[in-house]
């Protein structure tokens, strides 16, 4: 298997998803991470991923039973860099 070069985020699948989807990322080296995701408000609704992690391909499950239908984003933070993404809760 090849060692991530930079950090990325991918697009969560399936997308849309009901009522759970996968997120996977990369990252270039081993570090703190914090993956959560936030509604169209800017309110944070959930925290996938917060603490150290190492080098190398990562997926988070991501269980939205608890959540109204409608669009989220996703925020990837690693080492200063912020990505992030949105994705459709549809029920």
């Amino acid at each position: 298997m090849d060692i991530p070069r930079e950090l990325s985020l991918s697009q969560n699948y399936p997308n849309p998803f009901n009522p759970s989807t996968l997120i996977e990322f990369s990252l270039p080296s081993s570090g703190a991470v914090q993956l959560e995701v936030f509604n169209l408000l800017g309110q944070s609704v959930h925290v996938l991923v917060d603490e150290t992690m190492r080098q190398g391909v990562h997926v988070a499950r991501f269980d939205a039973s608890d959540l109204s239908s409608g669009v989220y984003f996703y925020q990837l933070k690693f080492d200063g860099t912020v990505l992030s993404k949105r994705m459709v809760l549809m029920k």
